[in-house]
């Protein structure tokens, strides 16, 4: 399995706007995407700004490549994100999971 991370931030007063934006853009097509396993959302408030992580899980790379396109690393965007994020990453991390708890991760399918 492939644990695939992206981070951005907005502002903190668009913290829930962007989070219910994301539920209903991005979210969907993540979780419905052959080959995925499950998707975490999570944030925190700091500075001013509601820093969100989204960490998506994946059979294998092909899936990976089918969901991002030709380059794995490269974020997948919304239409809208531009008017809520004040900073992003256009790259994503991959990363191998080694080891999850019995019975596999919650959440993830």
């Amino acid at each position: 399995m492939i644990m695939r991370t992206w981070r951005a931030c907005t502002a903190e007063a668009d913290g829930d706007a962007y989070f219910e934006y994301m539920q209903k853009a991005g979210l969907p097509r993540v979780r419905n995407a052959r080959g995925n396993k499950g998707v975490y959302v999570v944030r925190r408030m700091i500075h001013g700004k509601a820093e969100f992580l989204v960490l998506s899980l994946w059979e294998s790379m092909e899936a990976i490549g089918e969901f991002a396109g030709p380059d794995p690393t490269r974020a997948v965007f919304n239409p809208d994100d531009e008017g809520y994020l004040l900073e992003y990453d256009v790259t994503v991390r991959l990363y191998d999971v080694l080891d999850a708890p019995e019975g596999g991760l919650p959440g993830a399918s």
